[in-house]
């Protein structure tokens, strides 16, 4: 057979089921006319009680109500199917009954014989009873919880409905989600809406049993005493006998239906099947457990109360509660190990992927093989050493520096380093394992066995001498580090001279979120009419360039809109910033108070000034001065400013507010971290002590 003669047949039971299902009802209404026989009412009867248990089980099972959407349809179906093959075994109890009890079936006889125990008193006791529970307390109920679900569910509607909507227009869902959303809120409400109905049939059918009861009863008496020629009593008997034995082999079935309709509505938005739902929360509260297991504990003490079955429950329950935490820890354990494993195996993934090797780390401290080795013991002292030069940072500069990550690369020299900025060499530096290194300064060498280096972080003169010798150096009063100091301090150093690469966009709007919300709106109208996100972005750049901190982001956002509806080169933005933070830019250079500054002479003051070239509105265009003049000053600046630095002062250089950043622009070539300020940027109350001045 070709495969496209298989794929064009259909399947026949496929083809065939909705006619089956077509024929099987017009035969449960045939029942309600036709005659049948006795074993044909044993199969019906077997078939119903099968039914009921079916869809009590798939109650039991279903994770959400609406997983059984169809249960009104078959509760019809079922309804009807008890209902007709009552009628058929009415017909058969009244025309066939004098015959004895196997008239109607065996099914029917052999309940009134189970149930009734020979007596027909003890079975219609027993079949009031099952009417009286289904009637009032299981069916009732369920009534009630379907209409009161069913009103409420209708209400809501137009709520939820809004919410899909305003989801759908923010984006959180897509338009596919949000017709299966809706489609599930239409199959909700009709759900409910027809079990409000549904739970009619139940009542209905209960009903209908006791009184077709009863007209069986009193039928089928008279019948057999006037028809049949029978004793009263044997008549009583046997009709009795059977239309109790039919009433309980229908209620039964009704009874289980209306547990199943029971449990459907009363699961309401309780998710997972109703095993999970009673057995989860019933033991979720294993101090509820203990206080029952302590009540029957109580209970089997008592005089005149048996003991076994109180003691046997309370050890149950007390054992439940005591094993329900152990588990609910197991499984925890378990979920938590399952999601580190996730994890991990998704970042071994994503390290190994082509898309990892295109990430760069923001800062890389790669570590040769001999020098790894030596900081192997230290790794952790390492770690929290610059989680804590990081919050230093952030408390000095006003935003947190990336993480470091730290790598070991045996390409590299093995007693090296190199500090990586975005994935770029930026510093690299080879120590001296087993050494310590003595700042000296100005001081002469030790008279210790070692050799002069250069500190890697400032420049400074340093002599590196073995380890053994550091308490004959500290004797001596000698300031020495250890390798792990060097390379922390020269990665500082490092990272104090990147920070404008190392403020992102991210972080830049991450600082403006944690502003107050006064301060956010303005950022934000500044943003959308003067300036840029990143505009403002360059501003803060610009200022930690010069390691100006940008903790006071609320003062620097004022100065912002003071001065962009006015200007809009960048550089005039962060000019007139630096005025406004004048205090804390003097503070953070100031010693006790005092600010130590080297002035430009009255020569280089003229000399920059001439060198601004403006256009017709007074505006620096351009800055052009003779390269002579630019060599003589940087060799009388650099003659004046190193002897100052070799005297261990700290000091600023003060210059015309215009010239600023032009000499800024020279010195930082020079001395990247010396600070440049312009007259108009020392602060009120600050004490100035002039060094000198570059003439």
């Amino acid at each position: 057979m070709a495969l496209t003669d298989t794929l064009a047949t259909p399947p026949v039971p496929r083809a065939w089921r909705d006619v089956g299902f077509a024929l099987g009802i017009i035969g449960i209404l045939s029942v309600l006319f036709l005659p049948i026989p006795a074993f044909m009412i044993d199969m019906g009867l077997a078939f119903s009680i099968a039914l009921s248990v079916l869809i009590l089980m798939v109650a039991l099972w279903i994770q959400r109500p609406l997983d059984f959407s169809s249960f009104p349809t078959v509760l019809l179906i079922a309804t009807m199917l008890r209902l007709s093959l009552n009628i058929a075994t009415t017909r058969m109890i009244l025309s066939e009954g004098n015959e004895g009890t196997h008239a109607a079936g065996y099914v029917i006889s052999g309940f009134s014989k189970l149930v009734m125990s020979g007596d027909f008193v003890i079975g219609l006791i027993v079949f009031l009873i099952l009417i009286i529970v289904n009637f009032i307390v299981i069916t009732k109920g369920a009534t009630r919880i379907a209409e009161v679900g069913a009103r409420f569910t209708l209400d809501a509607i137009p709520g939820k409905q809004m919410s899909i909507d305003a989801d759908l227009s923010a984006g959180t869902i897509d338009d596919k989600t949000a017709q299966l959303r809706r489609r599930e809120l239409e199959e909700e409400s009709s759900f409910f809406g027809s079990m409000d109905g549904a739970s009619k049939f139940v009542r209905g059918d209960a009903i209908a049993g006791l009184i077709i009861t009863a007209i069986n009863i009193v039928g089928g008496v008279a019948i057999g005493y006037f028809r049949h020629g029978m004793d009263m009593g044997e008549a009583a008997d046997v009709f009795i006998k059977l239309s109790v034995g039919d009433g309980l082999v229908t209620q039964i079935p009704a009874l289980i239906v209306s547990l199943a309709a029971g449990l459907l509505v009363s699961k309401g938005g309780t998710r997972g099947s109703a095993d999970q739902a009673v057995f989860g929360q019933l033991g979720a509260y294993p101090r509820a457990l203990y206080v029952a297991a302590m009540l029957l504990l109580l209970l089997s003490l008592m005089p005149g109360l048996p003991l076994l079955p109180f003691l046997f429950l309370a050890g149950a329950m007390a054992g439940v509660g005591y094993v329900i935490p152990q588990r609910a820890k197991r499984r925890a354990a378990e979920a938590k190990q399952a999601e580190d494993q996730k994890l991990a195996n998704k970042e071994e993934e994503e390290r190994n992927s082509v898309k990892a090797s295109l990430k760069t780390a923001e800062i890389e401290l790669l570590i040769g093989k001999q020098l790894s080795n030596k900081l192997l013991t230290a790794h952790q002292e390492l770690a929290f050493r610059m989680a804590k030069m990081r919050k230093k940072f952030a408390t000095q500069y006003g935003f947190v520096v990336p993480e470091v990550r730290l790598t070991d690369d045996f390409s590299i020299g093995s007693k090296s380093y190199q500090i990586k900025i975005h994935g770029t060499v930026v510093a690299e530096y080879q120590l001296r394992v087993g050494e310590v290194m003595v700042l000296l300064g100005n001081r002469p060498l030790p008279e210790i066995p070692g050799e002069e280096v250069r500190e890697p972080a400032f420049g400074m003169r340093a002599f590196s001498v073995p380890e053994m010798f550091a308490e004959d150096l500290r004797r001596d009063n000698f300031a020495f580090a250890d390798n792990m100091s060097v390379l922390l301090t020269h990665l500082s150093e490092v990272i104090r001279n990147n920070l404008p690469q190392l403020l992102s966009y991210k972080d830049m709007k991450a600082l403006i979120e944690r502003q107050d919300p006064e301060y956010r709106k303005l950022a934000d109208d500044i943003c959308t009419s003067h300036i840029t996100y990143p505009g403002l972005q360059a501003v803060l750049k610009l200022l930690l360039a010069e390691r100006v901190s940008i903790r006071n982001l609320h003062l620097i956002i004022e100065a912002i809109a003071e001065i962009a509806p006015h200007v809009r080169r960048t550089e005039q933005i962060v000019e007139h910033v630096r005025v406004r933070m004048a205090q804390q830019i003097c503070g953070d250079l100031s010693e006790n108070g005092v600010l130590k500054v080297l002035r430009l002479g009255n020569r280089w003051d003229l000399a920059f000034h001439q060198s601004l070239k403006r256009d017709a509105k007074g505006e620096i265009r351009e800055f052009d001065i003779d390269p002579r003049q630019l060599e003589e000053f940087g060799q009388e600046a650099s003659k004046q400013i190193r002897a100052h630095i070799d005297a261990g002062e700290r000091f600023v250089i003060v210059t015309a507010p215009d010239a600023r950043p032009y000499v800024r622009m020279i010195v930082e070539r020079l001395f990247p971290t010396l600070p440049v300020l312009s007259h108009v940027e020392i602060a009120r109350g600050i004490e100035i002590r002039v060094l000198g001045a570059i003439s």
